[in-house]
């Protein structure tokens, strides 16, 4: 047997981090046994479709190198297919056509409410004579649910589960207009797409034993299920906005890596004993549905940035370079020249060691970026007061006599400075350096960044600031 397993998000908006988890999981079961991993987009609600919700979902899906087999498909393409089903049967003899108007319906709820019941439809078109059939309402097919016993679920998660057959009510597969419901539509797709396993949030758990019956009724096969705990907020309660970023594409244009939210997300509800770091080749290796948990785990973005920041430290520094030019360009309206590009490279290696994503990374690494004139921050200003300016008047006619413009000279030069003019106080002396350089108060070893900037770069910014 071919495992095959599918995501099937709803093209609403965003693709939120827990449906990422959901189709990493599926996607890391199909490739440990050697199967196909499918995408079918479940599009029915037209009113909430959007085009672009699609496009979104499959870029979040290809950044996260989750590639399906196949085109993706379309729920909604598939109507008539899903259509004729519901038809079959009624003709076995597993559904039936129900006449109840709205208020008939509505009165029902009414009544069961009142009488402290379910508020179940109460099946009276089940067993009655079509004949009887009223001729101006257009009806809805329901499932002829099982009324006694009981329906078990031998979920690879949750384990055994079993619900009454009494809790289950005769739900409706086509609408009176035609249109098939999620229910009917979600089993036709997955048995057409020979789906042998469903891992999805358990939030879906109710809807499995009603699907069941429609397996049954079909006499198709059932795909193996395991519902996987959502993801939580910091609070305990279901990860939503309230609790910050949620959306895959929000975490990419923040600068987190694909490898540290695919590393991250496999972590939050599956485990290897105590190992942290697990790159995707490791991960396709392992990864084996009985390792997750029953718990809801808990979103902690400091357990991300950690992970963040160690697939940033492994790679490159001219991949790094290459990495936040987008951010350069898109945030800080930046366009590196070779030269500036050169120098953010030579730097790199103090830059990532601070940074926790790709965006404070180019936010640190703009100042080797920059050019005369440019802008400082308040506290920046603040810095090259007059004192300040004194300060960086003597640093630069220092520096001009240096033979070797390096990182050590530079230090001593500051420290000679300081003893000289500022009673031993290097702050006095290295912050305005800092501030005329890089137009901030916070930067990596400044001795450091002179040395990459170059005496003449120096030079060129120390005079911008005294003149300003």
């Amino acid at each position: 047997m071919t495992v095959v397993t599918r995501f099937a998000p709803s093209p609403t908006g965003f693709l939120h981090i827990g449906g990422a988890r959901t189709a990493l999981y599926n996607w890391l079961f199909a490739k440990h046994n050697n199967g196909k991993f499918l995408l079918r987009i479940e599009d029915t609600d037209r009113k909430r479709y959007t085009k672009e919700a699609v496009e979104a979902i499959k870029e979040s899906l290809n950044w996260m190198g989750l590639d399906w087999d196949g085109e993706a498909i379309s729920q909604f393409e598939r109507a008539n297919i899903h259509k004729e089903i519901a038809e079959q049967l009624v003709k076995k003899g597993k559904a039936y056509y129900c006449y109840c108007s709205p208020e008939e319906l509505e009165q029902m709820r009414e009544k069961a409410k009142n009488e402290g019941k379910r508020t179940f439809y109460d099946r009276r078109w089940r067993d009655a004579d079509p004949s009887t059939a009223p001729k101006d309402i257009k009806p809805v097919i329901r499932i002829k649910a099982p009324i006694d016993g009981s329906t078990i679920i031998e979920d690879k998660v949750q384990g055994r589960v079993e619900v009454k057959n009494n809790q289950l009510d005769d739900f409706i597969l086509l609408r009176s207009d035609g249109s098939p419901t999620y229910m009917l539509s979600v089993v036709v797709d997955d048995h057409d797409m020979n789906v042998t396993h469903i891992i999805r949030g358990d939030d879906h758990l109710n809807n499995t034993f009603r699907q069941k019956i429609i397996y049954d009724a079909m006499g198709w096969n059932l795909p193996v299920y395991a519902h996987i705990p959502l993801i939580h907020g910091s609070d305990g309660k279901k990860l939503s906005k309230r609790h910050g970023a949620v959306g895959t594409q929000t975490y990419k244009d923040l600068g987190y890596l694909p490898e540290a939210i695919n590393n991250y997300l496999l972590r939050l509800g599956w485990g290897h004993g105590d190992e942290e770091i697990i790159p995707m080749d490791k991960a396709i290796e392992l990864f084996s549905l009985e390792a997750i948990g029953k718990a809801a785990a808990c979103f902690d973005i400091a357990k991300l940035e950690h992970i963040n920041s160690y697939y940033m430290n492994q790679k490159s520094n001219e991949e790094l370079a290459k990495l936040i030019e987008p951010f350069l360009e898109n945030d800080l309206n930046i366009k590196p020249s070779p030269q500036a590009q050169e120098r953010i490279i030579s730097g790199m290696n103090e830059l990532k060691s601070r940074a926790k994503n790709l965006k404070d990374l180019a936010s640190e690494s703009a100042f080797y970026a920059i050019s005369v004139p440019f802008p400082y921050t308040e506290k920046a200003k603040s810095l090259l007061n007059d004192e300040g300016k004194m300060a960086i008047t003597e640093l630069l006619t220092n520096f001009e006599k240096l033979s070797d413009f390096n990182a050590k000279e530079i230090e001593q030069i500051c420290k000679k400075v300081a003893n000289e003019k500022f009673n031993g106080k290097l702050g006095k002396v290295a912050m305005p350096l800092r501030a005329a350089l890089t137009g901030t108060t916070i930067s990596p070893s400044i001795f450091h960044a002179a040395e990459i900037l170059g005496i003449e770069e120096v030079r060129n910014r120390i005079q911008e600031a005294i003149k300003q």
